[in-house]
């Protein structure tokens, strides 16, 4: 069975998860052999899908669960996990 892990994360940058930030994370995602998934209040948003993580609406301030499940797993997750604290690599 595939390994499982999950981390909990907050939005910091300005404009919250947005297109351009979205299209950042997915193209992060697609690097891994894994599973990757954000669940915000509720919601489930597959990470490969810009409209998918667009639906979830977090903005600063909002709590996100990375999920990862697969091969690159906790590798995954580690990139997701930095490029969101990181606030996307855009200047605040």
């Amino acid at each position: 069975m595939a390994d499982k892990f999950q981390q909990t994360v907050t939005i910091v940058n300005q404009l919250g998860l947005h297109a351009r930030a979205a299209t950042k994370l997915v193209q992060l995602c697609r690097q891994f052999d894994a599973k990757i998934e954000l669940q915000q209040e509720g919601q489930t948003a597959d990470a490969s899908s810009v409209l998918a993580l667009l639906m979830l609406a977090s903005s600063k301030g909002k709590t996100l669960e990375v999920c990862t499940q697969g091969a690159e797993a906790q590798h995954a997750l580690t990139a997701v996990v930095a490029l969101i604290e990181n606030g996307f690599d855009e200047e605040n």
